[in-house]
């Protein structure tokens, strides 16, 4: 059976992700992933995945190594890999600069060596069940867990959009967790995996390459576009790093007025301009044979995990994310 995952990313409530992820799991999915950001605490949702599933394997799609000390990140991990019997995969990341100060408080400074030490810190405290570390900007005295970690080695998986970053996944991690992708830019960041695994004296084969693909299936190509329109838009014209992503991808005229839409009139402003050859070249967005035709492009430009991300919102919301799982179904 074809590798597949789900992902849910906000405009859903607790209780409703669960229930997406038992469907998911009925019907062959390998994996399931929670954001965080205003969605509910994603190792919450994922404990109550665990206890209502069996098979499918769970992750976090990012945890922030900012809005969690290391060690909690740590702990949580643990907890919820215990409650699966052994299913858990941690996706780690930095989040965003416009997230993380404005919105918890903290400040957003050497994001690459705080995940450098959180990785350590967090595989150090499941291997041994206790943890002291003096990195580079996070040091633990002393940290122990009171009950013994499952297993002592959790996939990581690194949250990584440009070369640096997913060098950094190839040296350190089990994968890579890419997002708005286009099938051309899958094989850059391949590329760029296997260059730190090399360099870490790693088999690039053996650091798995996922994606998040954002996701909206509708009876018409049109309505699914539509759907997808507002996600386009937040994304291009509030978030820098993606603003930069989707250009590089070839859309730089498309995200440089999306975000000056963006900022004289907000999300609606934004999602208004977004134009459909943007939407085409990151999303599925369609029908279901549509949304197919699309996952087994990105299959063959090499992606050896397509997660699909519905995007939703509304009190039909789980009514949506239910059709795109049934529709891309492996």
């Amino acid at each position: 059976m074809l590798r597949l995952g789900i992902a849910f990313s906000g405009g859903l409530p607790p209780a409703d992700i669960v229930e997406c992820v038992r469907l998911a799991e009925t019907l062959g999915y390998e994996s399931a992933w929670v954001a965080e950001g205003h969605g509910g605490d994603q190792f919450a949702i994922l404990g109550a995945c665990a206890v209502a599933t069996r098979r499918i394997l769970l992750g976090t799609s990012i945890s922030s190594v900012f809005v969690r000390s290391a060690t909690t990140i740590g702990m949580a991990t643990a907890t919820v890999d215990q409650l699966s019997n052994g299913r858990f995969i941690l996706g780690l990341g930095s989040s965003h600069r416009v997230q993380v100060e404005p919105e918890h408080g903290i400040p957003f400074v050497q994001p690459t060596a705080r995940l450098r030490d959180t990785i350590a810190i967090v595989r150090a405290l499941l291997r041994d069940g206790v943890v002291s570390h003096h990195g580079e900007v996070v040091t633990i005295e002393r940290f122990d867990l009171w009950f013994p970690p499952r297993k002592p080695d959790i996939p990581i998986y690194v949250a990584a959009l440009f070369p640096r970053m997913l060098e950094i996944a190839g040296e350190l991690a089990q994968g890579a967790l890419l997002t708005w992708p286009t099938p051309s830019t899958i094989a850059r960041a391949i590329e760029h995996v296997a260059i730190g695994a090399r360099r870490a004296g790693r088999d690039a084969t053996a650091v798995d390459v996922a994606s998040l693909i954002p996701c909206a299936v509708a009876e018409t190509v049109a309505a699914a576009r539509d759907a997808m329109r507002p996600a386009v838009g937040l994304y291009a014209g509030f978030f820098p790093r993606y603003n930069r992503l989707l250009a590089e991808a070839g859309f730089g005229d498309a995200v440089r007025a999306i975000k000056d839409a963006f900022d004289r009139g907000g999300r609606e402003a934004a999602a208004k301009i977004v134009p459909d050859e943007l939407i085409d070249a990151v999303a599925l967005a369609g029908t279901p044979d549509t949304c197919r035709d699309r996952l087994a492009a990105y299959r063959r430009a090499g992606l050896a995990l397509p997660i699909v991300s519905p995007r939703v919102s509304g009190a039909d919301g789980k009514k949506m994310a239910m059709a795109a799982i049934r529709a891309c179904a492996p």
